[in-house]
């Protein structure tokens, strides 16, 4: 009986191992595909993509201002 509780747990521990290697080495491969696919090439055109709209608004809202002062 005392002998099942360790080597149950010395089979998790491989599983654990196990598994943290295959996400490791997933990881590896995912980072080596983005890099051959040029992923990473101007990280700072996605920022401007994703606020680009909120800029915009602002812009119309500044320039609506504007016209408004100028007009009154």
């Amino acid at each position: 009986m005392l002998t099942q509780a360790p080597k149950m747990g010395a089979e998790i521990t491989y599983l654990a191992l196990a598994a943290s290697i295959l996400m490791g080495l997933g990881g590896a491969c995912l980072f080596i595909f983005a890099v051959k696919r040029d992923y990473f090439h101007n990280l700072e055109e996605a920022k401007y993509h994703v606020f680009w709209p909120d800029i915009e608004e602002l812009v119309e809202q500044s320039t609506e201002q504007t016209t408004d002062e100028h007009k009154g």
